[in-house]
């Protein structure tokens, strides 16, 4: 039983934690969220001009201020529930179980009105957010590439046309940095607008004649693989049977 004395010290505790919480969201305006949209916060008139980095930046501001605000609310809220306690003299006892709560506890967190085995804030919740269900797979639902025989433009052929132009990230930020700006978005190896490799350096004329090989990078880059694998294609050696194509049999 807490004692007359104890009572008026934890009194006075909670409403100097109560004045330092009021005074902390009217000196900021309640972390700004009184100022209305976001850009008055910033100092914007519009996002017009803005790069989607930086709104992304100024979002994950604003809802840092909204969590950070209602923190403190939810603080102002069980202050006044613990002092209504002491008003009713039900303070210092459990709401659930009854018992009696330790005077350690109290002076610790004066705002409690329940013992540690029925504190509510020690339930950890495993909820996801609902976003992950149409974000996952990245692209959800839109995302082709898994699909038999589906050659459709996705959304992720969307991202990339649109990331090929540019993004906030630097080879820097990826777990395997690349060369080039050019190839820090997703997949940005895959070939477009053809399926094997040797196609981009491979052309023939519409009756599939005069087959020719068009030297450039590519080209280069997927000699150079079959030599470091030692095989004459991608997908193996020839048969003994079929001619050597490095070799003009003409000259022989």
């Amino acid at each position: 039983m807490l004692s007359t004395q104890q009572l008026a010290e934890l009194r006075l505790q909670l409403l100097q934690e109560k004045s330092e919480v009021e005074q902390h969201i009217e000196q900021n305006d309640h972390f700004g969220l009184e100022r209305g949209h976001f850009h008055e916060s910033m100092g914007e008139l519009s996002s017009y001009d803005n790069h989607p980095a930086d709104e992304g930046t100024e979002l994950y501001e604003r809802e840092k201020d909204i969590a950070l605000n209602e923190h403190y609310q939810f603080q102002i809220r069980n202050i006044d529930h613990a002092l209504e306690a002491m008003e009713n003299g039900t303070y210092g006892t459990c709401e659930v179980c009854g018992k009696e709560i330790p005077l350690e506890r109290l002076q610790a967190l004066p705002n409690t009105t329940y013992c540690i085995e029925h504190s509510p804030d020690q339930v950890t919740s495993h909820k996801r957010p609902v976003e992950e269900g149409v974000l996952m797979p990245p692209f959800g639902k839109f995302d082709m590439d898994e699909k038999d025989e589906n050659v459709a433009f996705d959304a992720e052929d969307s991202w990339q046309t649109v990331a090929a132009w540019g993004t906030s990230e630097t080879p820097s930020d990826l777990a395997f940095p690349q060369d080039s700006y050019s190839d820090i978005y997703t997949e940005a190896d895959e070939n477009i607008s053809y399926v094997e490799d040797y196609e981009n350096f491979v052309g023939n004329d519409m009756y599939g004649n005069n087959i020719k090989v068009y030297p450039n990078p590519q080209h280069e880059s997927y000699e150079d693989a079959l030599d470091e694998e030692g095989t004459m294609t991608a997908f193996g050696d020839l048969p003994a049977y079929e001619h050597d194509p490095y070799v003009d049999h003409d000259d022989k």
